[in-house]
């Protein structure tokens, strides 16, 4: 019988993952176990998806506020430093800051307006127009910033971060002054020593710091990516990617990922018979059009995954072959004539009219961004998702 469903994806109920258990087998036995409950079958090219959660919990990856404040102090001097860019988070940055303002004796704070990389909004661009500020070139001290805006609470979390971020700050005995920029460079009108916090253009930010003629110029990313006094650490991302885990402690973004994808994979054909590709994920690369949050906050949305989700989707549009190629098709012919196109389509549909409207993301980061929305970060309790069908096409 013709197959009549395409691709599906699972949320898959697991334990509770705690330090130094046996994550693969964990994950083998809870997508076997749902299988076998709900009466569905592995096949060939099915899709095991982790949440980097639950692998950074079993590999122990985290950190104290101590020692990110002590590598904050060894890489940029522990005196007066810049600390510019950070997204406006309770969960992804405040910990953060508490440890590095715990190395520093003074920290500029500068924030990006009128929203931060990821679009949390500190004022509206509405604001920004009434007020004539051009947020490209104008830099507001923290009073000129009051004086036009006042207090602005994030909608969704009714936080005043600006007062969070620097009552954190002060907190853990550092001066804090803080401005609203979107020049990298004019931080190094009160500091030559800066650590960048943006995530996704951090390394143009650190090129231009240094071509400006900063100090010493580090990013999250170049914190934590080693050990320190036996803490955890990510030697690709550093503090990048990391969640609150206590007020005193960070979970890091999973390390090497690569033993862990392969041993699920190995014990799935061992069990099955059946050659699955795995993956580990970080958050989804969507957004949210209402409130306007782009979802990556983590350096990137796969922490590791098995070859054969290398690359991105060679798709043509159905749609497109049925208003032109095949206009004059219907039926039982038209259904012939798509399933033959797609038998006989070319390796490289780059710039082929057919394939327009199927934009070239990587596989990677579409199935990241479903497994993200299916597993969500609250109670549901399925930090692994099986995704089934997704490399089948309308000829399976």
């Amino acid at each position: 019988m013709e197959r009549k469903v395409g691709t599906v994806s699972r949320g898959i109920r697991c334990p509770i993952i705690r330090e130094g258990d046996d994550l693969a087998k964990i994950v083998t036995d809870s997508v076997i176990e749902a299988a076998q409950s709900e009466g569905f079958e592995l096949r060939n090219k099915d899709v095991i998806c982790i949440t980097e959660s639950i692998a950074a919990r079993a590999q122990g990856n985290y950190a104290s506020i101590e020692a990110i404040a002590k590598d904050v102090k060894t890489k940029l001097g522990g005196d007066t430093i810049g600390v510019i860019f950070p997204i406006l988070s309770r969960n992804r940055f405040a910990i953060c800051l508490r440890g590095i303002a715990k190395g520093a004796k003074k920290i500029v704070l500068m924030l990006s307006y009128p929203s931060d990389e990821v679009g949390n909004e500190l004022v509206s661009l509405d604001k920004i127009d009434e007020a004539g500020v051009n947020p490209y070139s104008d830099l507001l001290t923290l009073e000129k910033y009051r004086e036009l805006f006042g207090e602005n609470r994030h909608p969704f979390t009714g936080v005043d971060y600006v007062e969070y971020y620097g009552d954190l700050i002060r907190e853990e005995g550092a001066e804090c002054e803080i401005i609203f920029a979107n020049d990298a460079r004019r931080v190094l009108e009160y500091t030559k020593d800066v650590l960048c916090c943006d995530i996704h253009t951090r390394a143009r930010t650190k090129r231009i710091l240094k071509a400006a003629g900063a100090n010493r110029v580090c990013g999250l990313d170049d914190i934590l990516n080693a050990s320190v006094d036996g803490s955890g650490f990510n030697s690709r991302f550093g503090l990048l990617g990391s969640n609150k885990s206590t007020e005193n402690k960070i979970k890091l973004f999973p390390e090497d990922c690569t033993s862990l994808v392969f041993g699920v994979q190995k014990q799935v054909f061992e069990r099955t018979g059946k050659n699955v590709e795995v993956m580990v994920y970080g958050d989804g690369a969507f957004k949210d059009p209402v409130g306007k949050i782009w979802e990556l906050a983590d350096p990137s949305v796969s922490a590791g995954h098995t070859p054969g989700l290398e690359g991105t989707p060679n798709e043509i549009k159905l749609k497109y072959l049925a208003d032109n190629d095949f206009a004059d098709l219907s039926g039982d012919a038209l259904k012939a004539a798509i399933e033959n196109r797609i038998k006989s389509k070319k390796d490289n549909l780059v710039g082929d009219m057919a394939s327009q409207g199927t934009t070239p993301r990587r596989i990677t980061d579409l199935i990241g961004s479903l497994c993200d929305l299916t597993s969500g970060s609250g109670d549901k309790g399925t930090p692994v998702v099986l995704v089934q069908g997704y490399f089948d096409n309308y000829t399976n």
